[in-house]
């Protein structure tokens, strides 16, 4: 595959914070990483149910998200989302700690590929396919499991804080040919990969400020949403396929599920266009989260940019 050019992050100092908590994070992976499978994921839901008995505010916000969401659901209910979603935050960290031991092999045993049809089709196009993806389910070990199976792809990502940490990070989701596009260098990196027909990954699913966002609705309430990925297809032709890797209870695997190439509507008034296709991929992901919510974020403050005049909800 070709490479996408980067701009390199200015170098910095590193502070003895930052390296503290470097070797913690390391010895916190390598801990889960000797355990086997199950019991890591036991460890890491524990993990997950202690930061759900911990982190007040979190919470918090969670249980304003589930409201907003679902205003006819029980509290109960919306506690017990909740606290899946917690454990499922657990299961994933333990995921990522153990991904670097991974083979096909091992890994098809407990993940299969559901519409992979979808993706090899619009794929086949050559003109790039932008994976629509949220921050649902199992998402870094999603793309990590594709670039195994032979088929790497870029990832837009913001870089962490910590630049021990985020090499770190990296280091682990591109050992299998995967690539870190940063948000810094968004543009340029995605245009350059849709014309070298490549894929990229993107979590479309996080709140947004003005130019960068647009107001579209999510779950029937305005949420200011990246446009990027809309504006990309339109400017270079590019499939959008909706890839989420989701952990189906019943046969106690996680399924990477490719949709239908979604429609990218383009009338000619490109401003227009950004809204109207960056709300059929919000559409496309509140979808899957309606069918899965103990695997959503709902800590995360969705809703936090509001429309001029109106009051913030958190």
């Amino acid at each position: 595959m070709s490479e996408v050019p980067q701009k390199q992050a200015p170098a910095t100092e590193v502070s003895f914070r930052e390296r503290v908590e470097f070797v913690l994070v390391w010895l916190s992976v390598h801990l889960l990483r000797v355990l086997p499978r199950k019991l890591a994921r036991a460890v890491g839901s524990g993990i997950g149910f202690v930061a759900f008995c911990s982190l007040g505010r979190l919470r918090g916000v969670g249980v304003r998200n589930l409201r907003l969401a679902f205003p006819e659901m029980p509290e109960v209910e919306r506690e017990r989302i909740l606290r899946s979603v917690y454990r499922n935050l657990g299961t994933l960290l333990a995921e990522f700690c153990l991904m670097p031991g991974y083979s096909p092999e091992v890994a098809s045993r407990f993940i299969r590929y559901e519409g992979l049809e979808n993706y090899l089709a619009a794929r086949e196009r050559g003109e790039g396919v932008l994976v629509l993806t949220g921050h649902l389910g199992a998402w870094e070990l999603s793309s990590f499991y594709h670039s195994l199976m032979g088929m790497p792809m870029g990832m837009v990502i913001r870089r962490l804080d910590n630049p021990l940490v985020d090499a770190f990070v990296n280091e682990i989701r591109c050992r299998h040919g995967n690539r870190v596009i940063h948000k810094d260098d968004f543009a340029r990196g995605l245009i350059a990969s849709m014309r070298a027909g490549e894929t990229v990954g993107i979590l479309m699913d996080t709140n947004m400020t003005p130019p960068q966002g647009v107001f579209v609705p999510f779950f029937g309430v305005q949420a200011c949403t990246a446009s990027g990925m809309a504006r990309i297809a339109l400017k270079t032709g590019a499939a959008v396929v909706p890839g989420f890797l989701l952990w189906e209870e019943s046969e106690e695997q996680y399924v990477l599920r490719f949709g239908s190439e979604l429609e990218v509507v383009a009338s000619g008034d490109a401003e227009r266009d950004a809204v109207a296709n960056t709300a059929a991929f919000t559409a496309a992901i509140e979808g899957m989260i309606r069918q899965y919510p103990e695997q959503w974020l709902w800590m995360h403050r969705r809703w936090k940019t509001r429309p001029p005049g109106e009051e913030g909800i958190y």
